[in-house]
């Protein structure tokens, strides 16, 4: 997939990739998300950078502060979707949104997830597939890949069934591993016909990317996630002046 890591100021990826956590109810109302020095650590920013990017969540209402406590999802979040020129990116949370577990199985690595993952061609691993909606559209279909070798230790991951504690908290309740930091990438590419029909979408029909893969302190690969938008999922709005 091809590299695109500037298309937006890192303070909007990261404050998108917590949303996208919200929507997927990996965090749920009443969470603490992650603080300040924790999102600068995990994104390699500065603190200024982490400390925009939750800003920019709670002045959306998406989170609170509580003082001398930390930051929480915000018990009734009103989302990005109310103010129309909020910056957005990944997912825009929404009230209503509803997520479904399509599919969970043990999979032949497609050749981009076993490079992403470090695993040789061929090599079997573990794949869920989320599809994210709400009453009128269907909004994103992502998917997460993981190691096989993760079958036996996580085995809620071959469930059809959401985490609700979140993907990254039920692996690091049942393995060693610890994320040390987070990458992502976004691309444009034509959607295929899997994801045509769960976006219902015509043909052809390009589609926005966002690439995320959580990284132990070691280096390996612990999740590869993959979520697909539709056109027009996405918003990046800037104003400048003309004026010298």
């Amino acid at each position: 997939m091809p590299e695109n890591d500037e298309v937006l100021p890192k303070y909007l990826r990261i404050s998108g990739h917590i949303r996208d956590r919200i929507e997927r109810g990996e965090l749920a109302p009443g969470d603490e998300v992650p603080s300040e020095r924790d999102l600068a650590s995990q994104w390699r920013v500065a603190r200024p950078t982490a400390a925009k990017a939750l800003n920019t969540l709670r002045q959306q209402g998406i989170v609170e502060s509580r003082r001398g406590s930390g930051t929480y999802v915000a018990r009734r979040p009103r989302g990005p979707v109310a103010d129309e020129h909020a910056p957005r990116y990944g997912s825009a949370y929404a009230e209503d949104a509803s997520v479904t577990v399509l599919e969970a199985a043990v999979v032949t690595a497609p050749d981009h997830v076993a490079e992403v993952l470090g695993l040789p061609r061929g090599t079997a691993v573990l794949m869920r597939k989320r599809l994210t909606g709400n009453e009128s559209q269907a909004t994103e279909v992502a998917t997460s890949w993981f190691a096989g070798t993760l079958a036996e230790l996580a085995p809620r991951l071959l469930r059809t069934e959401r985490l609700t504690d979140g993907t990254l908290r039920y692996l690091e309740s049942v393995t060693d591993h610890r994320v040390s930091h987070l990458r992502d990438r976004v691309a444009a590419r034509l959607a295929t016909a899997d994801e045509r029909r769960h976006l219902a979408l015509g043909r052809p029909a390009a589609v926005l990317v966002h690439q995320l893969t959580l990284h132990t302190a070691d280096g390996a690969v612990l999740q590869l996630d993959e979520v697909v938008h539709p056109p027009a999922k996405w918003m990046f709005q800037q104003e400048y002046s003309t004026s010298s």
